[in-house]
């Protein structure tokens, strides 16, 4: 979800320029199939909170994926294209107007909340 809102800030510059080069890679090629997964990923690999694949976070950050996933109607692990998922966060979630209970106490919020 929070590709529907990131604007190049984060924990540190290794994690911001990692996270850019994702979410362009993705929108370049929508129809490109990912893997949903509640557990640390791609887009965690250069996190300052990442240790070895384990996130100091990580009870939160499950509980957000677990979230999302379940208000798209989606499971951990299932495999879809971009441009559906992107779609199903909008539609299920930015538009139902339930971003907040899922992530309300994500450190970020403040920068989804302008955008909504």
């Amino acid at each position: 979800m929070c590709f529907q809102f990131y604007e190049g800030k984060g924990y540190s510059a290794d994690f911001t320029d990692h996270m850019g080069r994702v979410i362009k890679e993705l929108e370049a090629a929508p129809e490109q199939k990912v893997v949903l997964k509640a557990q640390t990923d791609i887009v965690c690999k250069n996190c300052p909170n990442n240790d070895g694949g384990l996130c100091s976070s990580q009870d939160k950050v499950i509980r957000y994926d677990k979230e999302v996933l379940k208000a798209c109607g989606l499971s951990d692990g299932c495999e879809i294209s971009f441009a559906e998922f992107k779609g199903l966060v909008k539609n299920r979630i930015i538009d139902a107007g339930i971003r907040g209970d899922i992530c309300g106490d994500c450190s970020w919020d403040y920068i989804c909340r302008s955008k909504e």
